[in-house]
């Protein structure tokens, strides 16, 4: 089976987290495309809201797309989510399965600062996928990387958790900007700002 994994903070997952994981999985005919929240991200802030929120909002976004599924693995684990740490755990537990991993055009530039890149890029295929704003440039990888990450196009949506985030504590709309159920999610949980 070809699964590709969705890592994130998912803070919150927003259509273009959908559209990324759906362009993947169309371009390299994945079978499947599991989204992963981190526990806490090495290169980020802490998440808004807790790892609990967040993964119940991946269940939401993802729920009736019959080719993507939810794992809780590092917001269960706690602690920093590393990459390499979760890929080698995936590929022991399902050693027949072949996996991707599925970042935006702009983490591709941040690849070499990764933990234990090196290594992880011996065990896995990344899918660079296209966003707005951002030109993906495998040649400037190191020789390594360079044969680790083949690309994916996705139609161009100028979108992040942070401006979702912002707009929400500014009382602007974010309706149709998450999934619908993530809306309806976010809204009656109170997060953000939103108020039910």
């Amino acid at each position: 089976m070809k699964v590709g994994i969705m890592g994130g903070t998912f803070d919150p997952i927003h259509i273009g987290h959908m559209l990324a994981a759906e362009s993947a999985r169309d371009a390299y005919r994945l079978d499947e495309v599991w989204f992963m929240p981190s526990h806490i991200p090495p290169h980020k802030e802490d998440a808004g809201v807790t790892g609990l929120m967040r993964l119940e909002m991946t269940a939401e976004a993802i729920t009736g797309h019959p080719s993507f599924r939810s794992l809780d693995w590092e917001v269960k684990r706690g602690g920093v989510s590393y990459t390499v740490d979760t890929v080698r755990d995936l590929r022991n537990m399902y050693p027949e399965h072949d996996f991707s991993f599925i970042i935006g055009a702009d983490m591709v530039a941040y690849l070499p600062k990764w933990d234990r890149i090196e290594e992880l890029a011996g065990m896995i295929t990344f899918i660079g996928v296209n966003r707005a704003g951002t030109k993906l440039s495998v040649e400037a990888l190191p020789d390594f990387l360079q044969t680790a990450v083949v690309t994916a196009e996705m139609p161009m949506i100028e979108i992040s958790s942070t401006m979702i985030r912002n707009r929400a504590a500014a009382g602007s709309s974010i309706r149709y900007m998450v999934p619908d159920r993530v809306y309806d999610y976010i809204v009656r949980s109170g997060i953000y700002g939103i108020q039910p």
